[in-house]
């Protein structure tokens, strides 16, 4: 894929020693590091995720870091929202994470953004970047940040996170599926549970924010294979990485206006549990991936589709992802 960002001028003696270990890396180099130094990364949500994916952003020297968050540091945050601190309660988390990044980069401008996303302000906000991470926790921002950098088109990384389990992927619509086209329906209300009521492990954070922080430079400098129309899951308890394959829904009608929609997580109950056991399980062939798909649609949304593959069978030689019929 071609890089997202145009390289910036040519980098400062201080980002020159700054960045040593990227500009000897193939396919990063000077060029690389000039357009990171270029790009503006918008992060939705200085919490879980956006923690380590900004703290990574910033020590890979991204040029302008957004946040957006309206949300204040509480003490129940600390155990995984890294950027902050016990002297942080009580502030504004884009104040927090702001300080945090200018310490670990002052090359970074950082643009805070201390609002609730919402129909009448997320595309004035999104279309001063480049590129956007979403780590929300709630069903509505999930689907405005996703509609939002459709009806823009801005590439979108997508991470979540709930218990022992984590998720990552790419969205961009015109070059492959969106959000929507993975979740096309939200759950019902109450079907599924909040961070608070369905707990989550802390140190899971750093393994999701930092990938999502990788794809993130991938996607600026055009290196690798981005995981646009792959959904990454990770157990955590199992320590195994598993990848789903998906592709846009056939007939789906393109995004042309943002609505704002109440839905919000809430109970934790056996749909949602089933939903997150059947996502995360193994799926050895078609059949199963097709009842996957149809367990997790009974179990409060629709998902589209899907073709698991193995760490072990990605490994294999010749190995290319399949083209899988889109089902919901």
């Amino acid at each position: 894929m071609e890089p997202l960002v145009p390289p910036g001028p040519p980098l400062s003696p201080e980002a020159l020693a700054r960045y040593g270990r990227h500009l000897v890396l193939p396919g990063v180099g000077p060029d690389g590091q000039r357009r990171l130094a270029n790009a503006r990364v918008l992060v939705v949500g200085a919490g879980g995720l956006g923690s380590p994916a900004l703290l990574y952003l910033a020590a890979a020297g991204v040029g302008t870091l957004g946040i957006v968050d309206d949300d204040v540091v509480d003490v129940s945050n600390l155990h995984r929202q890294v950027i902050h601190g016990e002297a942080d309660v009580g502030r504004l988390k884009v104040d927090s994470a702001a300080d945090r990044i200018a310490e670990i980069n002052p090359l970074v401008t950082v643009r805070r953004h201390a609002v609730r996303l919402d129909s009448t302000n997320a595309t004035g906000i999104l279309r001063d970047y480049d590129l956007v991470l979403d780590g929300t926790d709630n069903f509505p921002t999930r689907y405005l940040v996703s509609d939002a950098c459709e009806m823009l088109g801005l590439p979108e990384v997508w991470g979540s996170l709930f218990r022992f389990d984590g998720q990552v992927s790419v969205f961009w619509a015109g070059h492959g599926p969106t959000y929507r086209d993975l979740f096309p329906a939200p759950p019902p209300p109450g079907s599924v549970p909040s961070c608070a009521e369905g707990g989550v492990l802390g140190v899971l954070c750093a393994a999701i924010g930092s990938m999502m922080a990788t794809e993130a430079v991938k996607l600026v400098c055009g290196l690798g294979e981005p995981l646009l129309g792959r959904l990454v899951v990770f157990d955590a308890l199992r320590t195994v990485w598993r990848e789903i394959v998906f592709r846009p829904g056939p007939g789906r009608p393109p995004v042309t206006a943002l609505v704002d929609d109440e839905t919000s997580c809430g109970v934790s109950g056996a749909r949602s549990a089933r939903a997150l056991a059947v996502l995360t399980a193994s799926a050895p062939d078609d059949t199963a991936a097709d009842d996957t798909a149809a367990d997790v649609a009974a179990a409060g949304g629709a998902i589209g589709y899907l073709t698991p593959h193995p760490p072990c069978a990605r490994r294999a030689p010749g190995w290319r992802p399949s083209s899988p019929t889109f089902t919901t």
